[in-house]
């Protein structure tokens, strides 16, 4: 393709998503839209789909369709399907109350620490392990804000204080679950590169080693910076009484009961690391995962209920529950599209032969740095903290491979740069939310949030370097 066509090309439709996410606009029609545009671009000039197996349905104008149709039927059995079935899980934990029971034990636990300042990093690490159970980070937000900040001002901790770990409770906890590590599995697995990889496996040998240290040196830097804010503002004057928040209903019953239900939510996650940590050759896959859970729960519901029809009644949630997550796995499918487009007009062979330059110079960070650079930036103007690295998902692996690095080296530092910045962009839903119900400014809370996730955004980066470069 003629250079110049596809250079103005990219950079109409890279400014168009760009433009989109900065003004925090639902990008999937606008992904969707301009990756259509590319491959007719690249069509009529006599370029062809980059699909492996494409057959061509012989009208030039439908086969972009047809690419979409492919991706979809692609996405919707590999990444879409197990994030469809743990929207779905979670959806029927949160209607059966246990998702509740679990963070009311969860926050019951620190309520014997006295000590204002040992509380934030343990709330903090509290926060984001809660992150597994709701993994929306406005979600959890809302919860903890009805369960434990009353807790937090009752010790004598300040309103900015409590607000900034609650802002920053949901960041980057290692699971499983997440719906970023499923995608960026599930593209290692399908490139043929990594076949046996598995989520669990991504999880724990690239993403914990980075995500657990850098949490431990965020809650560190949470302590001496909430102390030090703490100390310039003074004795805060906002009392309690002042702020009124949703309360949300203790839950009741027997110590049973409560174990019970306290450990559903987290029973697919135990069940993956009991299996990958078995001395028998058993892999058990997120989806198998989840039918098991599935179905202690609904055991468990009987036991409780006793009544048969409410209970199958109730596990309609679960199928509701998977619907409210399609629009994740649209998303998937409108950044394939994007990228397929970019690919079809070549820019993404161009950026493998730039990338291609780097090799053997030492200079394998300079690609993460600037992606991690490009993040940070667009998730503090748009407050979304996933939209782009979904977008660059497709990306990672053959830019990775021109540069001669891992894709680890590229996906985790990436992934974890969107997550904490989320809690720094004062336009961010969590920091909405938070600094509306306590009657803050979101730019007196972005003070409080920004250092600790700067600081751990460092620290990752070159942790990240140092161990999967």
């Amino acid at each position: 393709m003629n250079p110049l066509l596809m250079y103005s090309s990219a950079i109409i439709a890279i400014f168009l998503v760009g433009y989109m996410l900065l003004k925090n606009m639902d990008i999937k029609i606008t992904l969707f839209t301009t990756g259509l545009i590319l491959i007719y671009i690249a069509l009529f000039a006599g370029e062809s789909i980059p699909i492996a197996n494409f057959k061509s349905t012989g009208v030039l104008f439908i086969d972009p369709l047809e690419a979409i149709i492919m991706q979809f039927k692609s996405m919707l059995t590999r990444a879409g399907f197990i994030i469809l079935m743990l929207g779905g899980y979670a959806n029927y934990m949160n209607s059966i109350g246990a998702n509740n029971v679990t963070v009311s034990i969860a926050t019951k636990s620190i309520k014997n620490i006295k000590s204002v300042y040992i509380l934030v990093p343990i709330v903090f690490l509290l926060g984001n392990m809660l992150s597994i159970v709701v993994p929306s980070a406005s979600n959890l937000a809302i919860i903890l804000l009805a369960t434990l900040y009353p807790v937090l001002r009752k010790t004598g901790m300040t309103t900015l204080t409590a607000g900034a770990i609650i802002a920053t409770a949901a960041t980057i906890i290692p699971t499983p679950l997440g719906a970023d590590n499923i995608a960026m599995a599930q593209e290692l697995v399908n490139s043929g590169q990594y076949t046996d990889m598995s989520v669990i496996d991504y999880v724990i040998n690239y993403h914990a080693i980075v995500s657990i240290p850098t949490l431990i040196f965020i809650a560190v830097v949470h302590y001496f910076w909430q102390r030090h804010c703490d100390i310039r503002l003074g004795k805060e004057t906002t009392s309690l009484d002042d702020i009124t928040l949703e309360k949300i209903e203790e839950p009741k019953g027997s110590v049973l009961y409560k174990t019970v239900y306290a450990l559903l939510p987290l029973f697919p996650i135990i069940l993956l690391i009991a299996s990958y940590l078995s001395p028998y050759s058993f892999n058990m896959s997120v989806e198998i995962a989840t039918i098991i859970s599935f179905i202690i729960a609904i055991i468990a519901e009987l036991c409780v209920h006793k009544n048969i029809k409410k209970v199958l009644s109730e596990t309609e949630t679960f199928f509701k529950g998977m619907g409210n997550v399609i629009p994740i796995v649209a998303l998937l499918v409108a950044a394939s599209i994007f990228v397929l487009g970019l690919r079809s007009i070549g820019l993404i062979s161009s950026l493998q032969d730039a990338m291609s330059n780097i090799r053997g110079n030492n200079l394998g960070f300079i690609l993460p740095l600037i992606l991690v650079i490009i993040s940070m930036i667009i998730v503090f103007l748009s407050g979304s903290g996933v939209a782009l690295f979904y977008a660059m998902i497709p990306l990672i692996l053959p830019l990775a491979l021109a540069a001669g690095i891992t894709p680890f080296a590229i996906s985790v530092p990436m992934a974890l740069t969107g997550n904490l910045m989320r809690a720094v962009s004062p336009v961010a839903a969590v920091v909405v939310i938070v600094s509306g119900s306590l009657k803050v400014s979101p730019f007196k809370l972005v003070k409080r949030t920004s250092v600790p996730m700067l600081a751990g955004i460092v620290f990752m980066f070159i942790l990240s370097i140092i161990v999967l470069l």
